[in-house]
């Protein structure tokens, strides 16, 4: 059934089926589709695992371009809005119109620049920090200029000059290293309330101005830089959770190994000892090689059954176990796993046995099959005619081969055959696909 660039060294800062069934011919229970979160009741939590997954940052890289581009949009709407209710005349309209598309343009791509190069994937825009600033400061100088000339009165200037500044803030925080951002987005607003007061802004215009730029201005520099920052963030979380999981598989390996190891080592090296001091006889025509080849032959069997022992051991599959594993190991790909576990802790050995290894081979299929799922719904039930019901759910079905064309799922048939039970697949609408065991059990008096 589902699996995540460098950047400059900083402090942290604020991704209608067929079903098929095995076994006996039994009546099948009906059992109840576990309810779906819907996405308007989507938590926080749930929200930030799916960005943790494999196609988290790609998603949240479009929603902050989408933010950027909506900025830029809402400074073009506001120029219009100006140029529409200012007295400047058609010389003065037109020269702010065409200044503030310029500055418009230049935010827009600085901003996108910017995030690139705070992701590592991009040089240091230092050329459209220059002109950005240039723009802003012909911005800041015609409006003076028109303040000066008489085509404008104090009250529309401060507006000019807050909207000029609020949004100017942004991009030059995010496309420097912070301190000299700091001092270029404190550095402008000053040069130009500074102009604004020489060109004659006074009063309340003049008190209106500076309060709302200082309280702006370092909201969106914080705001632009703490966008970049969470665009990081959400990046390394799909890294480490994919590395997380990688860690894992190599842990479980290794455990394997070291247990073959322990059971294999010893008596591989008695075999190859026995058997070179059988060739020796043989050649001299001793009868004790046949004895030592006895013992060869006895070991071998021996190393067989511990190796069988091994393998059923390895396969033995405690049901709340696996269901806690599997939650352990789908979070770390980055897919949220909700967990019902009903009246598993009550199943006789043999039927958790059996359900368990359904969950250990059900979550082995999402992370190799359904590389887009974002959810798993796991549920075990017991139903009034006496079964119990295993039902693994996730919305990754859209992506990969289709379940049966391997060895997984044809395994677990014949394992559920062994207790009566039943397996069946379906795909349903939207990417669903849904996994479920039945196994007749009744409840011990």
């Amino acid at each position: 059934m589902a699996e995540p660039e460098v950047m400059e060294s900083e402090v942290a800062e604020p991704e209608v089926a067929e079903a098929v069934m095995t076994g006996p011919e039994v009546a099948r229970p009906e059992v109840s589709r576990p309810a779906v979160t819907g996405p308007g009741s989507m938590s926080v939590e749930t929200w930030v695992e799916r960005l943790g997954g494999p196609d988290g940052p790609e998603r949240y890289r479009r929603y902050t371009l989408g933010s950027l581009a909506f900025f830029a949009a809402t400074e073009a709407a506001l120029w219009a809005f100006w140029v529409k209710t200012s007295d400047a005349g058609a010389l003065g309209s037109a020269l702010v119109a065409a200044v503030g598309a310029a500055h418009v343009g230049a935010q827009l791509l600085l901003s996108r620049a910017a995030l690139r190069r705070y992701l590592g994937a991009g040089p240091r825009p230092v050329g459209l920090v220059a002109l950005y600033v240039a723009a802003t400061a012909a911005m800041a100088a015609l409006g003076c200029a028109l303040l000066v000339t008489g085509r404008i009165g104090d009250r529309d200037l401060a507006p000019y000059l807050f909207w000029l500044l609020m949004f100017y803030a942004g991009p030059p925080m995010l496309a420097l290293p912070r301190r000299a951002g700091v001092a270029l987005v404190g550095a402008v607003p000053v040069a130009a309330l500074g102009a604004a007061v020489v060109s004659g802004l006074s009063g309340e215009p003049l008190a209106f101005a500076v309060g709302a730029i200082l309280f702006m201005v370092p909201f969106m520099a914080t705001a632009m830089r703490v966008t970049g920052w969470s665009v990081r963030l959400i990046e390394e979380l799909a890294k480490a959770r994919a590395t997380q999981a990688r860690l894992a598989v190599a842990e479980e390996r290794l455990r394997f190994g070291r247990d073959l190891h322990d059971v294999l080592g010893r008596n591989l090296a008695v075999v190859a000892l026995k058997s070179e001091l059988a060739v020796q006889l043989a050649r001299r025509g001793r009868e004790e090689a046949v004895a030592q080849m006895e013992e060869v032959q006895h070991i071998a069997q021996e190393s067989q059954r511990e190796i069988r022992a091994v393998v059923r051991g390895y396969r033995t599959a405690d049901l709340l176990t696996e269901l806690a594993g599997a939650r352990s190991v789908l979070e770390a790909a980055g897919i949220d796993c909700r967990i019902e576990n009903g009246p598993a802790a009550r199943l006789p050995a043999h039927t958790q046995a059996a359900l368990g290894w359904v969950v250990r081979e059900g979550t082995t299929n999402m992370l190799r099959h359904a590389q887009g799922a974002s959810r798993c719904e796991v549920s075990v039930r017991a139903t009034v005619s006496g079964w119990v019901a295993l039902v693994m759910e996730n919305d990754g079905a859209g992506t990969g081969p289709r379940p049966g064309t391997g060895s997984g799922l044809p395994g677990l048939r014949e394992r559920l055959v062994e207790v009566d039970g039943t397996l069946t697949t379906e795909r349903r609408s939207g990417g669903i696909f849904r996994l479920t065991a039945t196994i007749p059990w009744e409840t011990p008096e």
